[in-house]
């Protein structure tokens, strides 16, 4: 399998500032004292510092906007935008996207549009789709669609890409004294397992990756009982132990485990409910998930709990709702099945993933773009000028003498 090279970024470069990590619009925080103090005052709202980048993620079950503006040491987000869209929704049953997921997912899209062009303008963007759009036979007119509606043009990425930018994502929660870190990515479709080792050089490199063909939407939709049966929840885990036994025969993952030399990262929405279960928090709270580190122990005692609620009682708590009652379920049953093939004692949340990875990218990109003009400026930008004049200058003088 093909190695990818991630450039360095410093574990500091990211840093969530809790005051403008808000759900709602920052715009709309603000505009009733904007109003207040000069009611003239323009609809636009202006970026709260520097340039704005801008990346969104269409996966399977949801579609996610964040705009953020670089800081000397960091990024802080501006504005994220989350809506559950379930783009994926049937594509098991003939590998279509269906049309009323498709215009939900448009919906959210010119919502996404109109925060875009709220922070204009934007340094940077890029807009990625995921395991749908890879699996549709009708991607392309949905995509035009998109297109024509939003005015968004979004790419379609490989899981190998979207393993890739997982892993950036989370770089700032790896331990940089752990030589090498699991990843693994639940998606809607599809989840990603990636091999991440740090170099001497300070250097990412993803040693190999391996994608299984579904996620939480998939999983959900393939056992549609509201409470998953035994021989479900164990097929899953018996599947994804075949998949993953391929992977561990190159690559000799548990020995590196065991031997404590493999910090194991988890990225989803599954992921994060469970610490936020865990911790029996009131409602979500990010800056509390974010970075958690659970013992397996842990974790079997929240799949426990998650279980014995039934699922009226996951569609009531503030952490799991209506909308992710039964995802949560199948997420589970991946959960375990990764925990239980190899000897984790401890996973970290990161309540993180493509999108950071892909501001991560480009900001990394033009801070280079940058240091490089730096590094070739001239150090005397006349000098070229002036040589050019003493030289003009010298064969005027030849000429005189000459004549």
């Amino acid at each position: 399998m093909q190695k990818i090279n991630l450039d360095y970024i410093e574990s500091k470069f990211i840093f969530y500032d809790k005051k403008f990590f808000k759900m709602r619009r920052w715009s709309e925080k603000n505009k009733a004292a904007t109003n207040l103090q000069n009611p003239a005052a323009g609809k636009k709202t202006e970026p709260v510092s520097g340039e704005n980048y801008a990346a969104i993620d269409l996966g399977t079950n949801s579609c996610r906007l964040v705009i953020a503006t670089p800081t000397p040491s960091s990024f802080r987000i501006v504005e994220t935008f989350s809506k559950i869209t379930r783009l994926g929704e049937g594509i098991i049953n003939n590998n279509e996207l269906s049309h009323t997921a498709i215009r939900r997912t448009v919906n959210a899209l010119k919502v996404c549009a109109g925060v875009l062009e709220e922070y204009a303008p934007i340094a940077k963007a890029r807009y990625v789709a995921t395991a749908a759009c890879r699996r549709a036979k009708n991607c392309r007119y949905f995509l035009d669609l998109v297109k024509k509606e939003t005015g968004l043009t979004i790419e379609t990425i490989s899981s190998q890409e979207e393993a890739r930018l997982a892993v950036v994502g989370c770089i700032p929660l790896l331990n940089r004294h752990i030589r090498r870190a699991l990843v693994f990515d639940i998606g809607g479709g599809s989840t990603e397992v990636s091999l991440a080792r740090m170099t001497n050089s300070g250097r990412t490199l993803i040693e190999g990756y391996v994608s299984l063909p579904y996620g939480v939407v998939t999983v959900a939709e393939a056992f549609p009982n509201h409470e998953m049966t035994d021989l479900a929840y164990n097929t899953i885990i018996e599947r994804t132990h075949k998949i993953l036994a391929e992977f561990e025969a190159k690559y000799h993952i548990s020995e590196a485990i065991a031997a404590q030399e493999i910090q194991v990262l988890g990225t989803s929405g599954t992921v994060t409910v469970l610490g936020a279960v865990h911790l029996n928090l009131p409602r979500y709270n990010r800056s509390a998930v974010d970075g958690l580190a659970l013992s397996i122990q842990d974790v079997q005692r929240t799949i426990s709990k998650i279980k014995r609620m039934g699922d009226e009682g996951r569609k009531k708590h503030a952490c799991i709702g209506m909308q992710k009652a039964d995802l949560t379920i199948a997420g589970c049953a991946i959960i375990e099945g990764l925990l239980s093939f190899w000897p984790i004692s401890e996973i970290t949340i990161a309540d993180r993933g493509i999108r950071e990875g892909i501001l991560l990218d480009m900001m990394h990109a033009d801070r280079q773009q940058k240091k490089s003009r730096k590094r070739f400026r001239p150090r005397f930008p006349f000098a070229k000028k002036m040589r050019r004049r003493v030289n003009d200058n010298q064969k005027i003088r030849e000429a005189v003498n000459d004549k």
